[in-house]
């Protein structure tokens, strides 16, 4: 008779081990271990059929007589059975072994006696060629005693992987209240699972990794690194990780229930991941998603801080001479003699939701650092703006900064989760470079040119110093001499595109875009010289008005620059 041995249990009763970690917590119970409670010990139990795979979990027990008892089964079970229903001939016994393999049941348990002095040799031959461990007990048992034995032990394993569970929870919450941040959280649970931790964004990106604790020579970053060199991004998912790993997203990254935040992934590198480190996982994301979303809101009120410092600066509540002190403190050192660059950029409120400035904050902080410069970066909600300061060492700094500035800004906003709308509808203004005592009126300007160049063609930048025009009829759009005045400059030419085709506003505004010139004129709106001439003398005879006539083509470009900021 063949003695079962039993299994080495490295884990405490509470399913840890000796360091707090819960490598080994029980998840269940395996064939091995039934076999080896009271109630089956007691029927003197001999494997006669793969014993290799006694390791298999068992997910509950089952007794039953009935030939087509595979079908009431769902899989993982312990089959108890005294043999009724396995039928006289051989293929009647293989194909009932058969039906159980095929459901995927833990082990078969057939009571010698009633049907059978020792099993039919069609009966072993077909569990070992399934791989189906085959026990016979040799003394008759009460089957319900054994059901009820191993159905406590798989609800104490279970009671014992979530109480784990909850004291990993535990750890990690007590470690949050006393300051602790997302990476030490992540080091925690990579103790737990002896396995490597890593957080990413929902599109696969790296955020932290955490290795086990103390263990100095398993860095996980080139874990990470060589799971992304076999990846092929354009042919497979982010998500796509090794058999066997965890996936838990962590919620809270936009509006609506569904929204993730980022990822919590653990690989199974050092060891293979159990239940219980899945549930774990879970439990951490929770906590992952507060300290996530923390983390957002104090950057977004460090931003609108600044933002406020850099329109007190603007609006002449902060003198400047303060101003270098207060700046300090915000962590804006420029070098000495530094000239100080404003730049404002301007987004419609409806662009983001009022959500959404923490994850923009951070976006555009980590595109700044790509310019070179020093910078405050800083946000005001309410009027939709991001205002900023740049440190340079000299003028002729000025056009290459703001390219860089520029595209740092746009590139923010598109990193943001915004559409191609919200990157085209930002208006970013350059002002004046120059002193502390400038800095102030000149950041004053490019705000007040930042709202009038939303009215505007758009451009990758705008320089403060050359929308003066614009600025002052915007600043009198809601004026009805203005509306009367494009009115009269240019109604007739509208009320001819309103009802007539092809509409020549067009024409005027590439015209006077060109100052005149008719070549360039007819080249940028693919026109023959004919029709561009037929075309202005239209306009002409409409409007009343002479195209070669210096103060006609002022009045003209003034109500054309008004209509925009009126509408």
């Amino acid at each position: 008779m063949a003695s079962q041995v039993r299994g080495t249990d490295r884990t405490g009763t509470d399913g840890t081990g000796a360091d707090g970690t819960a490598a080994d917590a029980p998840s269940g119970i395996t064939v091995r271990r039934a076999l080896e409670l009271p109630a089956l010990r007691r029927g003197l139990p001999e494997v006669v059929a793969s014993a290799d795979q006694l390791d298999r979990p068992v997910r509950w027990v089952h007794a039953g007589e009935v030939p087509d008892i595979a079908s009431l089964l769902k899989g993982g079970e312990l089959l108890l059975t005294t043999g009724l229903a396995l039928g006289t001939r051989p293929a009647e016994q293989r194909g009932f072994v058969r039906e159980l393999a095929d459901r995927g049941i833990a082990a078969l348990v057939v009571e010698l006696g009633a049907r059978f002095a020792e099993l039919p040799p069609a009966l072993l031959e077909a569990a070992r060629s399934r791989g189906l461990p085959l026990v016979q007990l040799h003394r008759q048992v009460p089957f319900v005693s054994v059901t009820e034995e191993i159905h406590t032990e798989i609800v104490n394993g279970h009671y014992s992987m979530l109480r784990s569970a909850e004291e990993v929870h535990r750890r990690c919450t007590e470690l949050l209240l006393r300051g602790g941040s997302a990476p030490d959280v992540l080091r925690l649970l990579a103790g737990f699972t002896g396995n490597p931790v890593f957080l990413e964004t929902p599109d696969g990106q790296l955020l932290y990794a955490a290795g086990r604790e103390g263990d100095e020579a398993a860095d996980p970053v080139p874990v990470w690194d060589g799971l992304r060199g076999t990846r092929q991004r354009s042919a497979r998912t982010a998500s796509e990780r090794p058999a066997g790993a965890v996936l838990v997203d962590v919620p809270g990254g936009g509006p609506g229930p569904g929204a993730v935040r980022a990822r919590l992934v653990i690989l199974p590198v050092d060891g293979p991941l159990a239940p219980v480190h899945r549930i774990a996982a879970e439990r951490t994301a929770a906590l992952l998603a507060v300290v996530l979303m923390q983390a957002r809101q104090e950057e977004e009120l460090a931003a609108r801080g600044r933002g406020d410092f850099l329109t007190d600066l603007a609006e002449g509540r902060t003198a400047a001479e303060d101003a270098p002190a207060h700046a300090r403190v915000l962590g804006f050192r420029p070098p000495d003699g530094a000239l100080l660059l404003p730049v404002v950029m301007r987004l419609p409120a409806e662009v983001i939701p009022p959500g959404d400035w923490a994850v923009l904050v951070r976006a555009v902080q980590e595109e700044l650092t790509t310019v070179g410069l020093p910078a405050l970066l800083g946000v005001r909600p309410v009027e939709g703006r991001v205002p900023l300061l740049l440190g340079l060492r000299a003028e002729s700094e000025r056009p290459a900064a703001a390219d860089r500035v520029a595209a740092a800004l746009r590139a923010g906003v598109e990193r943001a989760g915004l559409d191609r709308t919200g990157v085209a509808a930002a208006a970013v203004v350059v002002g004046a470079a120059g002193d502390w005592a400038g800095v102030g009126p000149g950041l004053r300007h490019a705000a007040e040119a930042a709202a009038a160049a939303q009215g505007l063609p758009p451009r990758h930048w705008y320089d403060a110093r050359h929308l003066d025009i614009d600025l002052l009829l915007w600043r009198l759009r809601e004026h009805p001499d203005l509306a009367a005045f494009v009115e009269r400059a240019l109604g007739p030419l509208l009320g001819h595109d309103r009802t007539a085709r092809p509409a020549l506003l067009p024409t005027l505004e590439a015209y006077l875009a060109h100052a005149g010139r008719k070549a360039e004129t007819a080249r940028d709106l693919h026109l023959n010289r004919q029709t561009l001439y037929d075309r202005l003398s239209r306009i002409s005879r409409l409007l009343a008005t002479d195209l070669d006539d210096p103060q006609a083509v002022l009045t003209l470009n003034l109500a054309l620059q008004a209509r925009r900021h009126t509408g």
